[in-house]
């Protein structure tokens, strides 16, 4: 596992969070397809699309093949989904790759890997589709997307709304998603890039609504941990002035969401622990990672993408900065630049 909460953790807060316990946040960042935003009449406001999908995604029984094509890679995983109305259990299983299966109990996470008989116990807060979409507030959306509505499509044999979620400006990106008529739950996703390019995709290929799941299965096989090494992350909540950074300046519609730091034996000093910050404008969001700078495993600074994901790597005085996203490589070099030392 990475460093910290493990960077990892950061692509599951979205559309892998449809998928693992529940991805997303992306576009059509052309202000030619931003003007096309109001054209047209909208069933249900920016907010009501959005919201319905997100208790979609959280309330439904469901048990499904989801498959994530990014540039020339693919990967699919078997989901199976259950919610008494106060208590929510997933279990993801990788059908592609390396043998993973990852059980969630509200906020309790358990990734078992068959083939090294080990497991990571972490917690996560956010659930269901664009997970952070309740914690911001929702009349400040309007002021960086629109919803543009298309014709019905058909998604692994159901009928479903098409809507764009179109950005107003070029530090985010937008969404094509495909939502189930009847439940509103998001059958298919597309993060689309600059005129309409499709820079990932993630849909269902066969999905059955109201399935049979059992929770006291789920529960019983998330506690099965006999024959496995269990690592569990220690993560403290906290706030970056705490740890000794700010950002210099904001970035236009991302609020901080959340702070936390990897507890360790060598690191307990304000600033010393790695730190991930999450900003989010409820449907997009941003990690900043900070850790210790360490020649060995450090090399230059630079820039990467894998897919819709931009990451922006740098040092700042004796740590190491890494900037991961769901957006523009711009708006992560934004936050790559404001993020300052205080101490």
């Amino acid at each position: 596992m990475p460093v910290f909460v493990s960077r990892s953790n950061h692509r599951r807060t979205r559309w892998k969070h449809w998928s693992a316990a529940g991805v997303l946040a992306l576009g059509l960042c052309q202000s030619l397809l931003a003007q096309t935003a109001t054209d047209a009449p909208a069933s249900r406001s920016l907010t009501e699309w959005l919201t319905r999908m997100h208790e979609a995604s959280r309330q439904r029984a469901y048990t499904g093949t989801l498959v994530v094509s990014s540039a020339s890679t693919m990967s699919a995983s078997r989901i199976w989904h259950i919610c008494d109305g106060t208590q929510q259990m997933e279990r993801v299983e990788t059908l592609t790759g390396a043998p993973r299966s990852t059980i969630r109990h509200n906020n309790d996470v358990i990734t078992f890997a068959p083939d090294h008989k080990v497991a990571w116990v972490d917690r996560r807060e956010s659930l269901g589709v664009f997970p952070e979409l309740l914690r911001t507030p929702s009349n400040i959306l309007p002021d960086f997307y629109g919803v543009r509505e298309g014709s019905p499509e058909r998604v692994a044999g159901h009928l479903a709304d098409v809507v764009d979620i179109l950005p107003r400006d070029s530090l985010r990106f937008g969404y094509r998603i495909w939502s189930e008529k009847k439940t509103g739950l998001v059958v298919k996703l597309q993060t689309l890039g600059e005129q309409g390019a499709v820079l990932e995709q993630v849909a269902f290929s066969e999905l059955q609504l109201d399935a049979p799941v059992r929770m006291d299965k789920l529960k019983k096989m998330m506690g099965d941990t006999k024959g496995y090494e269990v690592h569990r992350q220690v993560l403290r909540k906290t706030t970056a002035e705490a740890e000794g950074w700010r950002l210099k300046e904001t970035v236009p519609g991302f609020q901080s969401m959340s702070c936390h730091t990897r507890e360790t034996e060598t690191s307990s000093a304000p600033g010393q622990a790695p730190m991930q910050w999450v900003f989010s404008d409820g449907l997009a969001s941003v990690s900043l990672f900070v850790e210790p700078f360490d020649p060995r495993r450090h090399g230059n600074e630079g820039a990467a993408v894998t897919g819709a994901t931009h990451s922006v790597t740098r040092r700042i005085g004796n740590h190491w900065v890494t900037v991961l996203g769901e957006v523009p490589l711009g708006t992560v070099r934004r936050f790559a630049m404001a993020l300052e030392r205080l101490r």
